[in-house]
């Protein structure tokens, strides 16, 4: 102890506070090199042994035979490779591809003079739940707000949704059914909002957003649909996620409603 302190003062009274900094050390001797971990990397680009789905960190390290598991899990993680992992991927087979992303993404960063850009979707199937809410008295004398457990199903609904994309504003309406008369109703309802204005409508390709005679539109010449590329779903500026609310009414009393939110991807 005494030579440790005198080799601090010491180092202190040489280099001031700098001195006091721990000095790099060698460390032992690294047991794997690089070469280890190309060995790992080339053993995942094999099938794995019979009876397995999978490689994991011991069947790794038996095939290989001199490398630990450990090191193999280690240096798995310090890739980011993750074995049980599952990627899904979607690509697009339109051959309009190309020009429908360049129409919808075009109303995104330039948007057209004294015209108003939105993205329209709906989830059905949202499930109509009746709780009793209100609060419970604590042995304790707390007080819990919430709702209970039990619930009492009132159907489903569907939820259609429109997001604007300069405002952020997101008007939404409950429908009994997901076909071509509800949607309209919607999108009367959103013109009613937007009098006298030109309206660009960003749109998945479900079969009630684009009939083979479109009479609607030709109805509402100030409205125009864009299409998205098929299977490019996020190119819409809007991602669904699930929260609950109050429906107030709307389709039942006081029921809690699976809802989804369209919110702007950034």
């Amino acid at each position: 102890m005494p030579r440790t302190v005198s080799q601090w003062r010491g180092r202190f009274a040489r280099e001031g506070l700098a001195g006091l900094d721990d000095k790099p050390r060698p460390g032992p001797v690294p047991k794997y090199k690089a070469e280890a971990g190309r060995r790992i990397l080339a053993v995942l680009e094999r099938p794995p042994p019979a009876g397995f789905a999978r490689w994991t960190g011991p069947l790794i390290a038996t095939e290989l035979g001199d490398v630990h598991e450990q090191y193999v899990w280690r240096f798995l993680r310090a890739q980011q490779v993750d074995l049980d992992g599952r990627k899904s991927w979607c690509e697009s087979n339109d051959p309009k591809f190309t020009a429908k992303a360049a129409d919808v993404v075009g109303l995104y960063m330039a948007p057209p003079e004294n015209a108003i850009v939105i993205c329209v979707d709906e989830k059905p199937s949202i499930q109509a739940l009746e709780r009793a809410q209100g609060y419970l008295k604590l042995p304790n004398g707390r007080t819990l707000t919430g709702h209970s457990h039990d619930y009492k199903r009132n159907g489903t609904s569907t939820l259609f949704a429109a997001f604007e994309v300069a405002t952020g504003k997101v008007t939404v309406a409950h429908k009994n059914r997901r076909r071509r008369v509800e949607f309209l109703a919607f999108m009367n309802d959103i013109v009613a909002d937007y009098p006298g204005t030109a309206i660009h409508v960003v749109l998945d390709n479900l079969n009630t957003h684009k009939p083979k005679n479109d009479r609607w539109l030709k109805r509402h010449p100030n409205v125009q649909f864009h299409f998205t590329p098929t299977r490019a779903l996020r190119m819409s500026s809007r991602k669904t996620s699930s929260r609950q609310f109050s429906c107030r009414g709307e389709p039942c009393a006081g029921c809690q409603v699976e809802a989804a939110s369209i919110l702007p991807i950034v």
